[in-house]
């Protein structure tokens, strides 16, 4: 039945079942420990974090604008295999969905009304610093890890025409050794990170479509709803699984970008449509003025505000981090055909342009409301939106609306998890068995369900920030490797930023006269 699996399956399911017997057995005694665990990791390692995904972003953007640019990952003459607006639904998808719509509404108020880290809650300085936050932890760095990830494996296979393993894009470093025990050990690593950071958004959007349910139809909002949804979703996902690649992930992609889009043309036109707006362009710019600031910002000097940089930044920092193997070896195997260029600034731009008008839109109405009289601070993180929307007469519609987008992205993100888990676990192969993806999805749900039992969405958070860790230092290894492989390809090649034609004297080019 298994005939395919590698080492790696056996011993990153081992681990997994392993935790998920602890958290079974031991539920309260492993949410304490995963607390004491993530107080030394943000209180030691916080800086690490910070200094790793800004190292990557400004690695990216390098990238982008050196000669480097434009090698193709692929063939020199391929071609790519979706369409541009599918490439950009399924990787949307696959990396932010349902932190979206889960924190959507939800972050702006809780740095404007519950705890401003920078002014006093309420504020005008709150209001603005809310937003200039949240544009941060979903912008562009959260787009780098991914892409980084994603362009070393593309790169490698499909240009190197290597296996989809993490651990061979370290070849140009370690050599053969990648083959053996090492290369293994960052193959488990990588299953381990992309389990638990899967897990922990199924987590996310389980407690999310609860919290929908209970304030439009009065159901109970608890762990055991919660796992009846997982449930059902993973029933749901595992029948868009076994579908294949270019079925289920991208109709459903497709799917999930058009409700996505439809919901936030609604918002926009019943709420204040010129405040999103000018919301949208005054902290765009003070997002681009902060962000150096921002992106080293380890309240040195400030020990009031190190417990917020804990909670809020450091914690999405890991979850980037710890989702990226999967989004990255997710968008690779879309991405062949593009070149290194057009593949970063679509990867960083895109996505992160749609996040913050997203967050603009939703953020406004949030926080209008409670400027408004209604307190919102009273809901749960999880019921914020859902409670937002209750003040307009098209509440209930938007609700629903949002409860199926929660589901499909749920749904996506799942199956697109099985994909990859089940690619990283039969040596990089491009088709894995139904059989591993089925494994891979089973586990993928009673993890979470484990997470939830075992202290609900604090042991969650605890696990994102204790599995970042060590993926830290394997995006390290892969930074470098990367950046090694394509300075050699560079002199290989002969690239360089020179014209290779000059317009003849007199001759100048006019694409109007061709």
């Amino acid at each position: 039945m298994f005939k395919r699996q590698t080492s790696v399956f056996y011993a990153s399911a081992g681990l997994v079942l392993l935790l998920i017997l602890l958290g079974v057995v031991r539920p309260v005694e492993l949410q304490q420990a995963t607390e004491q665990i993530k107080q030394l990791i943000t209180v030691h390692f916080g800086w690490l974090y910070l200094l790793l995904v800004t190292t990557i972003l400004a690695f990216c953007a390098f990238f982008i604008f050196s000669p480097m640019g434009q090698i193709r990952l692929g063939e020199p003459d391929s071609k790519p295999e979706y369409s541009t607006l599918s490439w950009i639904a399924m990787m949307f998808s696959a990396g932010m969905g349902i932190g979206l719509v889960f924190y959507g509404a939800a972050e702006p108020l809780s740095h404007f009304a519950i705890s401003a880290p920078y002014a006093q809650v309420g504020s005008q300085q709150a209001l603005a610093d809310a937003f200039r936050l949240t544009f941060f932890h979903y912008g562009l760095h959260a787009w780098a890890v991914y892409g980084v990830v994603a362009l070393a494996l593309a790169y490698f296979g499909f240009r190197k025409q290597e296996k989809y393993l993490l651990s061979v894009t370290l070849k140009p470093l370690f050599g053969a050794k990648t083959d053996g025990f090492w290369g293994k050990l960052v193959d488990t690593i990588t299953v381990l990170a992309t389990v638990i950071g899967v897990a922990t958004t199924l987590g996310f959007g389980a407690a999310q479509i609860n919290g929908g349910l209970s304030y439009v139809f009065g159901l109970d909002n608890t762990i055991s709803i919660q796992i009846i949804i997982i449930v059902v979703a993973t029933v749901l996902f595992l029948l868009s699984a076994l579908s294949g690649l270019g079925k289920g992930v991208k109709v459903l992609s497709d799917f999930n970008l058009l409700l996505a889009l439809l919901l936030l043309a609604v918002v926009v036109g019943i709420g204040p449509t010129t405040k999103i707006f000018d919301v949208l362009t005054t902290s765009l710019g003070n997002y681009l003025q902060t962000l150096p600031e921002m992106s080293l910002g380890t309240a040195a000097f400030n020990d009031s505000q190190r417990p917020w940089t804990n909670q809020w930044t450091i914690f999405y920092w890991a979850w980037w981090i710890s989702w990226s193997p999967f989004v990255g070896v997710f968008i690779a195997r879309i991405s062949r055909g593009r070149s290194i260029r057009e593949f970063l600034t679509v990867v960083l731009i895109v996505p992160t342009l749609l996040s913050l008008l997203w967050f603009s839109a939703f953020g406004t109405l949030s926080t209008s409301a409670q400027m408004s009289g209604l307190d919102l601070r009273k809901f749960a993180t999880e019921e914020i939106l859902f409670a937002t929307f209750g003040q307009y007469s098209q509440g209930t519609i938007l609700s629903i609306l949002a409860i199926i987008l929660v589901m499909t992205f749920f749904i996506t993100s799942a199956d697109s998890a099985t994909f990859v888990l089940g690619m990283l676990t039969e040596d990089g192969q491009l088709t894995p068995t139904n059989q591993t993806k089925v494994t891979w999805g089973v586990a993928l749900s009673i993890m979470a369900i484990v997470l939830l039992l075992s202290g609900g969405l604090t042991a969650l958070q605890n696990i994102l920030i204790i599995v970042a860790l060590p993926f830290s230092f394997v995006l390290i290894l892969v930074l470098a490797s990367l950046f090694k492989e394509l300075l050699y390809e560079k002199h290989e090649m002969g690239l360089s930023i020179t014209p290779d034609r000059y317009p003849k004297k007199n001759a100048p080019f006019k694409s109007y006269d061709e």
